[in-house]
């Protein structure tokens, strides 16, 4: 049995043949890209306002005053749960995040500035804008408060 499978070993496999043949008929071919005439520059294509319609648009994070998002459930910063400073409510917020800062807005209508939140906190908690109002209480009445 192992004189069959070194006889076999000796001689090329079919494989080597073809490749053996192959590489013979294209030893005096020259390849396409040598000695081709170069391309014809591209003009550039025209430049494009934009893809979307100004009534898709939404507006940059530099043309925004502020965001918020509701928070129905409580609040809990490390450890501890938010309350409102002036009636303790602890729960339905809403969160502002406005020029750097996150505050906090009960039911009530009290706002205070929250220090244990910061705008990478809110940029992973809050969703995709649905809607951009152009007065602060046109926000709110979207939110229901």
């Amino acid at each position: 049995m192992f004189h069959r499978i070194r006889r076999r070993a000796k001689e090329p496999s079919q494989a080597h043949r073809r490749f053996t043949e192959w590489h013979a008929q294209m030893r005096g071919q020259v390849p396409h890209a040598i000695g081709a005439p170069e391309p014809e520059p591209v003009a550039p294509a025209g430049v494009v306002e934009d893809f979307l319609p100004p009534e898709l648009r939404l507006a940059s994070h530099d043309q925004v005053e502020g965001e918020m998002m509701p928070w129905k459930q409580p609040l809990v910063l490390d450890g501890e749960m938010a309350t409102c400073a002036e009636c303790g409510a602890y729960r339905d917020w809403l969160i502002l995040s406005t020029r750097g800062e996150i505050w906090l807005r009960c039911r009530a209508g009290h706002q205070q500035q929250e220090t244990r939140i910061d705008t990478a906190w809110y940029n992973r908690h809050s969703g995709p804008a649905d809607a951009t109002h152009a007065t602060f209480e046109d926000c709110l009445r979207h939110l229901g408060h």
